[in-house]
């Protein structure tokens, strides 16, 4: 009798239950784990895709804060990666513009690009008549940027002829 109740009083998990455990958390680890393989596998890359975002309305901005209209005497060209920061420019003198390879305006003629995989390009479209704007006071800028896997990404603005 003081054997049984000796085994009673005993306290652990048999080996049953121990494998039994170890086959459920592995069942469970396992289907978490295919989900979370689908998940990234299924999705772009995120790096790519903002730094992409990044560049275009980067570009896009610096495109926005050029002049209108020339200044008086001024001569104006068309943008290129060279003639980019150092000579003076208009919003249309944007238009056409490609560069293969994102630089930094500070540093335009570097030989190795910030994100030398991407190319973008530059359309300026003037606008009509266009929500109480006249005709020619305004233009729409699309700037595309093309990621290393061909991930293309349009940042789109507008500007007026304010003075």
């Amino acid at each position: 009798m003081y054997i049984l109740n000796q085994r009673k009083n005993q306290h652990g998990v048999s080996l049953v239950e121990l494998i039994m455990f170890i086959v459920i958390v592995s069942v469970a680890l396992a289907g978490i784990l295919l989900v979370m393989n689908q998940t990234t596998r299924g999705s772009a890359d995120p790096l790519l895709r903002k730094q992409a975002i990044t560049a275009a309305y980067s570009l896009l901005e610096e495109i926005e804060l050029q002049d209108f209209s020339p200044a008086s005497g001024a001569v104006n060209v068309a943008v290129t990666q060279a003639n980019r920061a150092s000579g003076y420019h208009i919003i249309s003198d944007y238009n056409g513009f490609s560069t293969s390879g994102i630089f930094s305006l500070n540093d335009p003629t570097s030989a190795s690009a910030v994100l030398p995989n991407y190319n973008a390009t530059v359309a300026v479209v003037p606008q009509g008549v266009w929500n109480g704007i006249a005709a020619g006071s305004a233009v729409q800028i699309d700037v595309t940027v093309t990621a290393p896997q061909g991930l293309t990404v349009t940042a789109t603005g507008y500007r007026t002829n304010y003075k």
